[in-house]
């Protein structure tokens, strides 16, 4: 899942920004960018554990299907089993079947009652993976507006300081 994403950990840590006089403390930024790299990563690691729980999960249901399937086989034949018998051996294969019949509907059941379970844990786990990705992906625009707006009240300080500086070179570039 890494591939899809543009921007690694990696690359914010190695990022580096161009200095400007009155520009932002560069060991702050740096740090910052290292909170972010460091969350990022945090995320992949449990964006990629998630995914490999879910190979399991699916390996477990297909596991799961293949002995309903068995269980099902198992009882064709002991029905095919039973109308084979003599009229003495029916009864008592009767009452193995209803046994095994019992046991492979609860079986069955567990089954089906853990696989809900899974598919719901699943959501679950998905939804927690969305809602961290919307948070970080708020917190990374909050900043980076933030980022630009100081941008521009230096830019606009750095433009009085000129003309407040070189009163005579503004005038100039005004008219």
């Amino acid at each position: 899942m890494k591939e899809d994403i543009e921007i690694t950990p990696l690359d914010i840590q190695q990022h580096q920004l161009s200095g400007r006089f009155r520009g932002f403390d560069i060991q702050e930024v740096d740090e910052f960018l290292e909170q972010i790299a460091n969350t990022l990563e945090a995320l992949y690691d449990e964006n990629e554990r998630i995914s490999e729980e879910n190979e399991a999960l699916k390996q477990e249901q297909r596991e799961l299907e293949i002995r309903e399937e068995g269980l099902k086989h198992s009882t064709s034949s002991a029905e095919k089993m039973v109308e084979q018998m003599t009229e003495t051996a029916r009864k008592s294969a009767e009452l193995i079947i209803a046994e095994a019949e019992a046991k492979a509907e609860k079986i069955i059941g567990k089954a089906h009652s853990r696989l809900a379970q899974l598919r719901e844990d699943i959501l679950q786990l998905k939804s927690q993976r969305i809602q961290m990705e919307a948070q970080l992906g708020s917190i990374i625009e909050a900043h980076y507006k933030l980022l630009k707006m100081g941008k521009t009240q230096m830019q606009t300080r750095d433009e009085d300081f000129d003309k407040t500086r070189h009163p005579q070179q503004a005038e100039k570039t005004s008219s």
